[in-house]
C-alpha cells in the first residue's frame, strides 16, 4: 500500500513537471529582482542610517530619528497587508497586480528596510579607527563611504545579502497567496485546496534545497572577502 501510494505521488509530481518548472523561474524573478533592488536601495538607506547618526560624517539627529522610524514602521508592516496597501501602486507602476513582476515590486519595497537595518549593522562593525584615519589622511566623506566603510564592511554585507534573499524567497511563498505566482500560488493550488500533500511536500524540499544553495554560496563568497 505504501508502494502503491509513493508510487502514485511520484506520478502527480511527474504529471506536473512543466508547471513546477513554471513556478520555480517565477520564483527565480521574484527573489532576483527583488533581492537586486532591495540591495540597492537598502544600501543607500542603510548608509544614510549610518552617517547621520551620533559621531558620524553627517551627524543630523532629526534626519537619523525619522529614517530610524521609518524604517521601523516598514520592517514591522505585515507582509501580506503591505501587498493588499499597495494594490493601487503596483498598478500603477507595473500596469497589473498579479503575477511575478507586480510582486517583486512589494517584495522589494519590503527588502529594502530590512536589508537597511542590516547595512547599518554592518557599517557599525568598522572600526572607527579606520574612518578617523582616512579623515586625517585628507579622504572625502564620499570617498571614506565608497572606498573605506563599503569596502571593509563587504564580507558582512555579503552575508546580509544572503539572509535578505534568504527572507525573500519565504515571503515569495506568501505572495503566491493573492497572485503572485511561483512556487507557493503552486502549493496553495494544488497542495490546500485539492488535498494533494505530496505536492507541499515536493515544493517544501524544492525551497529547502534553494536554502542551503543560497546560504552555502553566500558563506564561500564571504569567507573569500572576510580579510581577517
Amino acid at each position: 500500500m505504501a508502494d502503491l501510494t509513493f508510487t502514485l505521488a511520484i506520478e502527480t509530481i511527474s504529471n506536473m513537471s512543466g508547471e513546477i518548472i513554471q513556478a520555480l523561474w517565477e520564483t527565480f524573478i521574484m527573489v532576483g529582482l527583488s533581492t537586486t533592488f532591495a540591495t540597492l536601495f537598502g544600501t543607500l538607506l542603510g548608509v544614510w542610517l549610518f552617517i547621520t547618526s551620533s559621531r558620524q560624517l553627517y551627524y543630523n539627529r532629526s534626519v537619523n530619528l525619522f529614517l530610524d522610524n521609518l524604517v521601523n514602521l516598514m520592517r514591522a508592516f505585515p507582509f501580506v497587508i503591505l501587498m493588499i496597501a499597495m494594490i493601487p501602486a503596483t498598478r500603477a507602476i507595473v500596469g497589473s497586480t498579479i503575477g511575478p513582476v507586480a510582486a517583486s515590486l512589494v517584495l522589494s519595497v519590503s527588502g529594502v528596510f530590512y536589508f537597511a537595518r542590516l547595512v547599518e549593522q554592518n557599517l557599525r562593525e568598522v572600526p572607527r579607527g579606520v574612518i578617523e584615519a582616512a579623515s586625517s589622511m585628507g579622504a572625502k566623506p564620499l570617498t571614506i563611504i565608497r572606498k573605506v566603510l563599503l569596502n571593509e564592511a563587504r564580507s558582512g554585507m555579503v552575508s546580509s545579502i544572503t539572509v535578505l534573499a534568504i527572507g525573500l524567497l519565504s515571503y515569495s511563498a506568501a505572495a503566491g497567496m493573492i497572485g503572485g505566482g511561483g512556487l507557493g500560488d503552486l502549493a496553495i493550488r494544488y497542495g490546500y485546496y485539492r488535498y494533494q500533500t505530496e505536492v507541499i511536500i515536493f515544493i517544501v524540499a524544492i525551497l529547502v534545497f534553494l536554502v542551503i544553495v543560497i546560504q552555502g554560496l553566500g558563506n564561500f563568497i564571504s569567507r573569500k572577502l572576510d580579510k581577517r
